[in-house]
């Protein structure tokens, strides 16, 4: 009798496991979260040290903050890739799953509008372009597509600032790729910020400063296509130009510049567009205005992936409280080892001017064919810096492509 009871003791314990473990198994068991897959097209290379590379570290600092997942496709152009169009590069992306396209260059504004207009149910974000500025020229009323482009002109005078405390002779060459409003905006800033620091930090005529801009019909080298920027650069560093400024997406202006150094001679250069440029040539780099895209980013694939995207366009400046702070500025500036200790100091100091208001889009300025651009005393709109349809008096250089 004891055995019977402690049997049916065991058998009721028994039913009770199996029936508490049927009661686990009818449960389902939630599905992990899939992260936000966002596709990225860069005309470059992802790793080209400047403009591509800047867009595709921002992209891994969407991942980090964010736990998105990035699809990206690099050197999205008619020579790397002929026959091929952003826009069927976009739709492959969409294929592996991607919600939100970014189109990284201005070269593919006409394939990010087709690509949004086609595909409304897609987020599509433009960098460098106008479309979803409705006070701008080419405004297009769609609800999927938003424009974001980083406040460079500010990075352009910081970067025309240390050129013009640098040179010895008076001549600064600027390496432009081709010819367009964003292009004669920054190079004309590059222009003002050397101007301005000639004459208050040096005391010098800005008469006797000559800037002269050379284009190479591209944002960086196509063999038979272009001019050669390595080319460029030597013809402007053997003809009495010891500081060029680079606006080109790639670095021969700072690997002229060592070429040219380590031969005897006092050169130097500022690259372009990515935070860590100067590292390809730290003894002849005077510093490098960049682009920090990662929290635009961040604040538009955040915006998509909560419900909440309103087509926006965003054109943003320095965080003039740490324009080097990574999570709050759009643009920076780092100080290159080449800069002297005097020329560091002035930098600084124009970038504290900068800070507390000073404006150098201010008249009286002149378009380069004489033509009044601003009067005396006059602060040019977003509009007029936007689309300047000149360089400015005092420049040397092509203000239009030639046909």
């Amino acid at each position: 009798m004891k055995r019977f009871w402690w049997l049916l003791v065991a058998a009721l314990v028994l039913a009770g496991m199996v029936l508490s473990a049927c009661g686990k198994s009818s449960t389902p068991t939630p599905e992990a979260k899939q992260p936000f897959v966002f596709g990225m097209l860069l005309v470059g290379p992802y790793n080209d040290h400047g403009w591509s590379q800047a867009h595709y570290e921002a992209g891994k600092y969407v991942e980090q903050k964010l736990g998105a997942q990035m699809l990206y496709v690099d050197k999205v152009n008619p020579a790397d890739r002929p026959g091929t169009t952003a826009e069927q590069l976009a739709e492959d992306l969409v294929s592996k799953g991607a919600k939100l396209i970014i189109f990284n260059s201005d070269d593919m504004k006409d394939a990010a509008l087709a690509f949004a207009k086609k595909h409304p149910d897609v987020y599509v974000i433009h960098a460098s372009g106008d479309v979803s500025w409705k006070e701008g020229k080419d405004y297009h009323d769609l609800s999927n597509l938003s424009s974001v482009m980083g406040k460079m002109i500010y990075g352009k005078m910081m970067a025309g600032c240390a050129a013009a405390m640098t040179t010895d002779t008076g001549q600064i060459g600027y390496l432009g790729p081709l010819i367009n409003d964003e292009t004669r905006r920054l190079a004309s800033s590059a222009y003002l910020g050397a101007k301005y620091c000639w004459e208050h930090y040096r005391g010098k005529d800005p008469k006797d400063l000559k800037f002269k801009v050379t284009w190479i019909g591209f944002w960086f080298n196509i063999p038979g296509v272009t001019s050669d920027p390595t080319q460029v650069a030597d013809d402007f560093f053997n003809s009495g130009y010891d500081v060029v400024i680079s606006g080109i997406d790639t670095t021969e202006a700072l690997v002229e510049a060592k070429k040219f150094h380590d031969q005897g001679k006092n050169v130097y250069a500022v690259p372009y567009d990515f935070k860590d440029a100067c590292s390809e040539a730290p003894s002849v780099c005077l510093g490098v205005p960049y682009f920090n895209w990662g929290p635009s980013y961040l604040k538009l694939i955040q915006a998509a992936q909560d419900g909440k995207w309103q087509s926006t366009f965003m054109w943003v400046g320095p965080d003039w409280k740490d324009i080097n702070n990574p999570d709050t500025s759009a643009i920076g500036f780092e100080i290159g080892d080449a800069l002297n200790d005097k020329a560091s100091d002035a930098v600084t100091t124009f970038i504290d001017e900068l800070a507390n208001g000073l404006n150098l889009w201010t008249g009286p300025l002149n378009l380069q064919d004489g033509t009044v651009y601003l009067r005396d005393g006059e602060k040019a709109t977003d509009q007029q810096i936007w689309y300047l349809p000149q360089l400015l008096e005092g420049m040397e250089g092509q203000s239009v492509q030639q046909q």
